[in-house]
């Protein structure tokens, strides 16, 4: 009866050992419910990231400031691609080799105008001449010719005719150019009736007028 009574009481003594498991339940409940506390949440994480632009951000004073600013630099820049069009895009193309080839022909064209006359046809001839001047050259050849050539022609039955050899634009501007151009010169007289040639070269100075140009400068070289 003795021994019957020990078992039981150590049978029932085991069971009072549980406890202790729950104990270590609840402390694991509590570890795990500490670092989910330590833990930050990940919109807390983010959350300074988020705002830190808000932070670095223009204050409303000035961007009043800059907004304007912009437009301006905007309008500034516009206003110089239209300066580099007209200043630089379109004389680029008012000067492109077309152009210097219609310079150079009428260059040669007003030189051979300008040295070929004869005594007989004097006045045909200034009249000639004179469609391929401007400005104050025009003047000038107008009051030469008369005073000067028709005199001289008419005494020495002069006649003389002008051959270009070559013609090139050494200046192009979209309203202005130099054109140098290389002449012989065949003139008979009275008193020489065998013809003699001279070789020399110019410097046409011409301006576009009305879409043509014109010789306004004439220098012989």
């Amino acid at each position: 009866m003795t021994e019957d009574v020990r078992d039981m009481d150590s049978a029932e003594a085991e069971p009072e050992a549980e406890p202790a498991v729950g104990t270590d339940v609840d402390s694991e409940a509590e570890e795990n419910a500490a670092e989910d506390t330590a833990e930050p949440d990940g919109d807390e994480e983010d959350s300074p990231e988020l705002s830190e632009p808000r932070r670095r951000g223009l204050p409303r004073g000035l961007r009043k400031i800059v907004a304007p600013v912009l437009i301006v630099l905007l309008l500034i820049s516009g206003g110089v691609a239209t300066w580099l069009y007209f200043k630089q895009y379109r004389p680029d193309q008012q000067t492109d080799t077309s152009v210097a080839r219609t310079v150079a022909r009428a260059g040669a064209d007003g030189t051979v105008a300008l040295l070929s006359y004869s005594y007989e046809s004097l006045d045909k001839d200034f009249a000639a001449a004179r469609k391929h001047l401007t400005g104050d050259f025009l003047s000038y050849y107008d009051q030469f010719s008369q005073q000067t050539v028709a005199p001289m022609a008419r005494q020495k039955s002069m006649k003389t005719t002008a051959k270009v050899t070559g013609a090139a634009v050494s200046e192009l501007h979209p309203d202005s150019a130099v054109v140098l151009v290389f002449v012989d010169q065949v003139t008979s007289t009275k008193d020489s009736p065998q013809p003699s040639v001279a070789v020399s070269s110019v410097l046409v100075r011409m301006s576009r007028v009305g879409g043509n140009w014109f010789i306004t400068k004439f220098t012989p070289i």
